[in-house]
């Protein structure tokens, strides 16, 4: 919720709004105050039409002081009016410290509710009365009824509240005690991981150093032999018989004399030695090391998840939309784990409980061979320091060896829809953005990349919002438009930010700045008068991902989810804009244009 959004339904009679805070944080601009009413600071009591402003928190410096709150309390008057915000989470608000200074002053607390801002995370509308007033729902609007019915209400739903809250505080405690000791635990168990994979390492290594000395053993007696054989007088004479044979006329002649330098030569070393004595063989190598030729380089930065590992064909297929996808087989799998460098070395349980597939029956102990390679992997993949993730698609049943296994994690749950395996007619709009937003395959890719540290996938889901605010209007109104979106944009890019009071949208996390735009995507709002409903970007975004398209936007014809040759673009790729073509030439430039209907049918 915005602090408008918790303000305004009780601006009604208010003519004047007191700042009352002792921060250094300016609430002015969240406030977007109507036609009427002024914001004014003086230490005056504050009666029938005021309303006091005050802000409280951990930040001394950013929100004020809890004395400096409590002495501003002192100052209401019957009739009068109060807003506090909090910089404490909802879960933390130290509300007991304010009851008995809002009783003792007469204040009774109406509304309130959560906010959205990274500093401000709670506000609550109080009001100063002689008599009981009737509180407000969950939309900031009052309940009708007398005062007794609402002492009655207000008592009941504070003993019901609270015992609520009592027992969620204690699971809350168990579940925080859990995760300490599990913290713990897997601390414990990652050290005594470590050490094992060292130990490992170093056998391996043992292993691999002795096999290659043999291996060089075993070539210098071969060299030997070889040379040998190269130097002995039967294969001489074969090879002069041969050529002979190939080329009588010349080589027939030249056979005896060949023959005879081969006698005298024969008799000359047995004369000296008296035996045959090989060529000696080359001393082998010391370096144990193995030089592997690496003819690929790249020096771009990583931008996207690397995911190696035991896939399906539609899941690699549709991860391969956001991140760089090698599926392993069971005899190249090491040397992929090796080569790919892997942000996570991925199983997904699917492939392997699978009646088809290079790696089917795996965890079934009906394939020990590949439990073998695979368990081998996973030991690799780690040793390399990657994560080991299993993917739990299916019961755990179907392949119950692949639990026993040293996982680093476990994900259970399915891989999630590609949104274009949708059909937008069947399955409906509201279906479609339900996708996106919780069950799309990018929001499991997102999930994984979170846990293993790398690159978020819904980093090509950020938006930038190109706008011209010339006044105070135009500012609530930006404001109020990219806040109320359901898929907030991540940037909003003027010309100015300094001379503009965009505070609230630096405190929803919304940066602000001038200059080009950074986010992969970018929304021209210039034209601040036009009405953009809450789904805007969401519904463009989904028909994004739904089709691929480098620009989505409305068409006079009002055509929906179908390619077009020339749309009014909406949202376009950055790298589009960048590239310079005008947007009448981007159909021909073979660039794909996705038209949207603009308003849904009632």
């Amino acid at each position: 919720m915005r602090l408008t959004d918790l303000l305004h339904p009780h601006l009604d009679d208010v003519t004047s709004v007191v700042d009352a805070t002792s921060g250094g944080l300016r609430l002015d601009p969240y406030l977007h105050l109507p036609p009427g009413v002024g914001l004014t600071r003086h230490e005056q009591p504050v009666g029938e039409g005021e309303l006091m402003l005050l802000c409280y928190g951990p930040d001394l410096a950013l929100h004020g002081a809890e004395a400096d709150c409590l002495a501003a309390l002192e100052r209401m008057r019957p009739g009068g009016r109060g807003l506090i915000v909090f910089g404490h989470p909802g879960t933390d608000l130290p509300y007991h410290r304010l009851l008995d200074a809002l009783v003792a002053h007469r204040c009774q607390v109406l509304h309130a509710a959560s906010l959205g801002y990274t500093h401000l995370h709670s506000g609550a509308v109080f009001a100063c009365t002689e008599e009981l007033l009737p509180p407000h729902d969950w939309f900031g609007r009052p309940l009708p009824a007398d005062g007794f019915a609402t002492a009655l209400r207000i008592a009941d739903e504070y003993v019901l509240a609270d015992f609520v809250s009592r027992s969620q505080r204690a699971r809350l405690i168990d579940l925080e005690r859990a995760a300490e000791d599990t913290a713990r635990a897997l601390e414990s168990a990652r050290e005594d991981g470590l050490a094992e994979r060292l130990a490992a390492a170093l056998r391996d290594k043992d292993q691999l150093s002795a096999a290659l000395r043999r291996a060089r053993e075993r070539t210098g007696v071969l060299e030997a032999r070889v040379a040998m054989l190269e130097g002995s007088t039967s294969l001489r004479i074969g090879k002069a018989l041969v050529s002979a044979a190939r080329s009588p006329k010349r080589g027939a002649a030249r056979l005896p004399g060949e023959l005879y330098g081969l006698w005298r030569q024969r008799k000359a070393k047995g004369r000296s030695s008296g035996t045959l004595v090989p060529a000696p063989a080359p001393e082998p190598r010391t370096d144990d090391r193995f030089h592997l030729s690496h003819r690929a380089l790249s020096v771009a930065p990583r931008d996207r998840l690397v995911i190696t590992g035991v896939l399906t064909d539609r899941t690699a297929q549709d991860f391969a939309a956001d991140a760089v996808v090698s599926r392993v087989l069971p005899h190249d799998g090491r040397l992929l784990v090796e080569r790919t460098d892997p942000d996570v070395f991925l199983v997904q349980l699917s492939a392997c409980a699978a009646h088809d597939g290079p790696w089917s029956l795996t965890g079934t102990a009906l394939a020990p061979d590949l439990d073998r390679r695979l368990a081998e992997l996973i030991s690799r993949a780690r040793g390399l320091g990657r994560t080991a993730v299993l993917w739990r698609d299916g019961p755990a049943s179907s392949a119950p060896g692949l639990s026993q296994l040293p996982w680093d994690t476990v994900l259970d749950g399915d891989t999630g829809t590609a949104l274009c395996r949708l059909d937008p007619v069947t399955d409906g709009r509201d279906r479609l953005r339900d996708v996106f937003l919780q069950d799309s395959t990018r929001v499991r890719l997102a999930r994984l990349a979170a846990l293993t540290g790398g690159p978020d996938p819904l980093a090509e889901r950020r938006v930038a919002v190109l706008a011209a605010p010339r006044d105070a209007t135009d500012v609530a109104r930006l404001v109020a438009q990219a806040l109320g979106q359901l898929h907030r944009p991540a940037e909003v890019v003027v010309a100015d930010p300094a001379g503009l009071a965009l505070d609230e949208l630096t405190a929803a996390s919304v940066a602000v700045h001038a200059g080009p735009p950074t986010a992969p995507w970018v929304a021209d709002w210039t034209d601040l008068t036009e009405d953009r409903p809450d789904t805007l970007l969401l519904d463009l975004l989904c028909a994004q991902e739904f089709s691929g398209a480098d620009a989505v936007g409305h068409t006079p014809a009002a055509d929906d989810y179908a390619f077009v040759p020339a749309l009014r673009p909406l949202l376009v790729r950055r790298s589009l804009l960048d590239s310079g073509v005008p947007p009448e030439n981007w159909s021909r430039a073979g660039h794909r244009l996705f038209a949207v209907r603009g308003k849904e049918p009632s």
